[in-house]
């Protein structure tokens, strides 16, 4: 999870800012928006949880927590893997 939000914090830091890149390491982390996301599996439905925390002078002062519930393995029309399953499937991530 944290190496997924390295790589957010990142993506968000050279697409907002392409003339003043700096190294992920000298960003200023005490204003800033921390999303988490989380897959997990229970029984037969898998659980997209969507998790953010604002950070405004070192204090968090909100955050709140999401989840969409879907089927492990949908059915679908296009059955080309059966193999594959929602807890499995890669996470892309879009920040505007």
């Amino acid at each position: 999870m944290k190496y997924l939000l390295s790589v957010l914090c990142f993506i968000s830091a050279t697409s907002c800012h392409k003339q003043s890149e700096r190294a992920l390491e000298q960003l200023d982390k005490k204003s800033a928006r921390e999303v988490t996301l989380k897959t997990v599996t229970k029984g037969d439905s898998v659980l997209h949880i969507t998790t953010q925390r604002i950070w405004f002078n070192g204090e968090q002062i909100t955050s709140a927590s999401d989840t969409i519930v879907t089927a492990i393995a949908p059915g679908t029309w296009n059955t080309m893997d059966s193999s594959a399953t929602l807890s499995k499937v890669p996470i892309y991530v879009t920040v505007q």
